[in-house]
């Protein structure tokens, strides 16, 4: 193992926070990934790492910059997850990987959060192996943030990946997850939630998501948050939630639909101010409020989905993050370690389904009564 510096344990205070790096999973090469920390370490410099890749390619790198050379313990690893790695594969033969050290680290109490821009499957799969579900949770869900109407100028949306099924337990679970992820990414004492489906009339949508609604009316009760009913994909950018809740399956859809479309609207625009001189001359002119809707739906902004449910914090970076999105990922990750935010969801967890069992208990003894 090879150190630049040796961080304190993981659970020490605020400001010195250790978060563990996979430097080696993202599509621009390990040199980016410690380009976004050096940026990271520039607004914060009590920040902490413990950076796992290849220790003879990240040395180099480190020793370009004093606070990387301060503030970072690089630990060799000498494999990859790649991005076409089968997560089974890598359960079974990637222990030697940058990606399972970076996990391991949390998992043995050495870091608070983990942040990597690897392999989504893989991330998830080993997250559950090595850092096991929060008591209480059946299935983690992957939450990311929406560009949207509100004055945060972003919605919360999950899951987007982590399992492509969903009972009415599980919604009601990434409900309080989401809200409490909302409460400190969006920085909302009291977050709306909105429950997906292809209508809003009470009668409209599969079984699950009706029991899920009556579910969420009760769940509201505990004044965690507030339950706006069912809303449609229209209102996932808009300013009537604040938290769109749906089955792993549909978030990815509307995740890659909404990507795909904004790539699209930024070819045409690029097309269009292109077409003559008269549209170049325009586009001069419009400059200004160009680059401020550009900064508006900046999505490096905000990278980082975050795995909730598990015993650890696990966030997932975007696959071709530059320097600018590993710096948001970084500073969200530490946001959330500061929250202790497994610790927080068990609580809500527990504390809601207690409430649950409660009001039943009452409701079977006054039928008891009667």
């Amino acid at each position: 193992m090879t150190k630049t510096a040796q961080p304190a344990k993981g659970n020490g205070d605020s400001g010195n926070i250790v978060l563990s790096i996979d430097a080696m999973g993202g599509d621009k090469g390990p040199a980016m990934v410690m380009s976004g920390l050096h940026k990271a370490l520039q607004r914060n410099a009590r920040l902490r790492f413990l950076v796992h890749g290849d220790s003879a390619v990240l040395e180099p790198l480190a020793a370009k910059h004093r606070l990387l050379r301060e503030r970072c313990e690089i630990r060799h690893a000498a494999d990859v997850v790649t991005m076409d790695s089968k997560p089974s594969h890598v359960m079974r033969h990637g222990k030697g990987t940058s990606m399972w050290a970076a996990v391991d680290a949390v998992r043995d109490g050495e870091a608070r959060a983990c942040v990597s821009c690897g392999n989504t499957g893989a991330l998830m799969a080993l997250s559950m192996i090595r850092l096991r579900k929060l008591p209480g949770v059946n299935r983690p869900a992957i939450a990311c943030l929406w560009p949207s109407r509100n004055p945060a100028g972003f919605n919360v949306m999950l899951d987007v990946g982590a399992d492509i099924r969903a009972e009415a337990e599980d919604l009601v679970q990434y409900a309080l997850m989401g809200a409490f992820y909302a409460q400190i990414a969006l920085e909302l004492e009291k977050p709306r939630i909105g429950l997906l489906n292809v209508g809003t009339e009470e009668h409209k949508g599969r079984a699950e998501l009706k029991v899920a609604h009556d579910m969420l009316l009760e769940a509201a009760q505990s004044g965690l948050f507030e339950y706006v009913g069912y809303v449609e994909g229209g209102d996932i950018p808009s300013a009537r939630t604040d938290v769109i809740v749906t089955d792993g399956f549909t978030g990815n859809i509307a995740l890659k639909t909404g990507e795909g479309t904004a790539r699209l609207v930024s070819d045409l625009l690029k097309q269009a101010f292109r077409h003559s001189i008269l549209s170049r001359l325009a586009s001069l002119l419009a400059l200004t409020s160009l680059l401020r809707l550009r900064r508006r739906i900046d999505p490096r902004r905000v990278n980082g989905g975050v795995f909730l449910g598990l015993n650890g914090t696990v966030v997932k970076s975007h696959g071709s993050s530059d320097a600018t999105g590993i710096e948001a990922a970084v500073r969200l990750a530490h946001e959330l370690a500061r929250a202790d935010l497994p610790g927080q969801l068990a609580h809500r967890v527990a504390s809601v389904e207690e409430a649950r069992q409660g009001a039943a208990q009452v409701g079977q003894l006054y039928g008891n009564q009667k």
